[in-house]
């Protein structure tokens, strides 16, 4: 069932996240850039600002709208919180004998309730779940994080530049994933449950059922946003992608985009799905503790090949073709899904404004453009 909630109303949501004991975070202005942070109050909540992104730029705008969410997304995506960018594994402890005893560290998590991740975050989320929960080897520490949170997903009605999610078929509308999802409209939102979590929430909530013109707006606004995105993956993000990238592993694409590319790994830091990462031994200065801990790494940086003495991968051409063949490519024979999402954050971040669809358009000779009548279909 749809309802409504008042923009006057959304502290509420608040207090009752609070009340069951979430520490709740929501997207706000810092330093130039729409981030998640401590929320106590909705006023702390970007009102009224917009987003332009375009390759390698990012500038926020504010305007006359009264909305909270008239934005698509910022640097951060959801993984922060699950898969943390740095975190203890385990301690190890040198006893009086000289015996090194080791001990699993716990996770330390806490319960989070996170207002305002998009659909392209959930798609994102549910990678990085098949990747650390699936299989034989369940990860404890991200499991621990993923059955803390809380989310609470928010529509889009607007789409920036650099958005292809309709491409991906990942956006701009949350089928699923969520406890709570919002659909913002002039006057409020149009809240819909996900979860029994969602619906416990919800009894709480001063709302009402969601009226019909409630929901056309609604529905105005998610169509707004598939029209306003511009480019595309190519073929739609499908397994054809693999079997081009296989088939041009050497085309003369990878010779440009390396002389471009600045190996600075920004892409797969703001990815929601990258998921490679290194561990490092902190010793004590005493020599009787140390501390191993995983720590976020990206496929760009030289260590990260580096095999019994010698790097693989050792220039930036080498690098960036593994970056794409896995995530477009070979991630299909791993996980049966791409490891793209379409939120083009890769995009917008990149210092030198490389962009994902235009090199598969250049390699698949495919375009990279979306078809306006198909979108219409």
């Amino acid at each position: 069932m749809k309802y409504f909630l008042a923009h006057k109303d959304l502290n509420q949501l608040l207090r009752c996240l609070t009340l069951q004991g979430y520490h709740c975070m929501g997207p706000q202005v810092k330093n130039g850039a729409i981030v998640f942070d401590t929320l106590s109050n909705t006023d702390q909540l970007p009102w009224g600002i917009q987003e332009q992104q375009q390759p390698g730029k990012y500038q926020l705008n504010k305007t006359e709208l009264n909305r909270a969410f008239a934005w698509s997304n910022g640097p951060e995506a959801i993984k922060p919180l699950t898969f943390k960018p740095k975190e203890s594994l385990w301690t190890v402890e040198r006893d009086a004998d000289g015996k090194l005893n080791f001990k699993p560290s716990e996770p330390k998590t806490k319960p989070v309730a996170i207002l305002g991740a998009r659909a392209c975050d959930l798609a994102g989320l549910a990678v990085q779940d098949r990747v650390f929960l699936e299989g034989e080897y369940v990860d404890k520490h991200y499991k621990a994080h993923r059955d803390n949170l809380f989310i609470i997903a928010v529509n889009c009605g607007y789409s920036a530049g650099n958005c292809f999610c309709v491409s991906t078929n990942t956006g701009p509308k949350a089928n699923a994933g969520f406890d709570l999802v919002l659909t913002e409209i002039d006057t409020g939102f149009v809240l819909e449950s996900g979860s029994e979590r969602g619906n416990r929430i919800v009894e709480q909530l001063t709302c009402e059922p969601a009226k019909e013109e409630n929901r056309q707006a609604a529905h105005a606004e998610t169509k707004r946003a598939v029209k306003m995105q511009t480019k595309a993956m190519p073929l739609k993000n499908s397994q054809q992608l693999n079997a081009i990238l296989k088939e041009n592993l050497d085309h003369p694409r990878w010779e440009e985009v390396a002389e471009r590319c600045l190996s600075c790994g920004n892409c797969t830091m703001v990815c929601p799905t990258c998921f490679c990462h290194h561990e490092t031994e902190t010793p004590d200065l005493s020599g009787h503790n140390s501390n191993h801990a995983r720590e976020w790494d990206s496929c760009f940086s030289a260590g990260h090949s580096y095999i019994h003495g010698k790097v693989i991968r050792d220039d930036t051409k080498s690098r960036y073709k593994q970056w794409l063949t896995h995530k477009l490519g070979s991630w299909w024979e791993q996980f049966d899904e791409s490891g793209c999402i379409g939120c083009g954050r890769c995009v917008t971040w990149c210092p030198v404004g490389i962009d994902i669809t235009e090199e598969m358009a250049a390699i698949s000779g495919k375009t990279n453009v979306v078809d306006s009548e198909e979108e219409d279909k």
